[in-house]
């Protein structure tokens, strides 16, 4: 009986957040950046998404990019009005400006992107009067472990460049 109540239970930001990580892994086991995204309705995840720029040779390979085009196809629409985009960091002005025109009401972030933040760091495009969209953003989630996935790959970026 308690494990039917426990699969019954909705899942919760921090549940969400962790297969976030579990993408970001994804992309550091190929050499990218550790960012990872997922894309949750209802509670459950539809979409998933890591960053692949090198790997796919484009600046478009951004986690909430490739979560976003995979949430569209999954529910045939280009606005996704009752999703939560859960990102490991926080999202650039490419992504925020996706996720406004996405019309995602929510997103949660891991730890803040201190040199391309959209969401507040340097910039706050969820929040722009002008646009016809505002987006509800929770930060912190994870945040410690999402900000040491970072740190950890460029140190080792750098500890590569040292020994070459």
């Amino acid at each position: 009986m308690e494990k039917e109540e426990h699969r019954k239970r909705p899942m919760t930001d921090e549940q969400f957040m962790r297969a976030a990580v579990r993408e970001a892994e994804k992309a550091r086991q190929i050499g990218e950046v550790p960012i990872g995204c997922v894309i949750a309705r209802d509670g459950k995840i539809y979409a998933r998404g890591y960053n692949r720029r090198m790997k796919d040779k484009t600046v478009l390979a951004h986690a909430e990019i490739c979560a976003i085009r995979k949430a569209c196809r999954k529910f045939g629409d280009w606005r996704l009005e009752d999703c939560t985009l859960y990102v490991t960091l926080e999202p650039c002005p490419m992504c925020a400006g996706a996720i406004v025109q996405a019309r995602i009401p929510r997103v949660v972030f891991g730890c803040r992107n201190p040199k391309a933040g959209s969401a507040g760091s340097v910039i706050d495009l969820m929040h722009v009067d002008g646009f016809n969209h505002q987006v509800d953003v929770t930060e912190g989630v994870l945040g410690e472990e999402c900000a040491e996935l970072m740190r950890a790959f460029f140190r080792e970026l750098r500890q590569k460049k040292t020994q070459h």
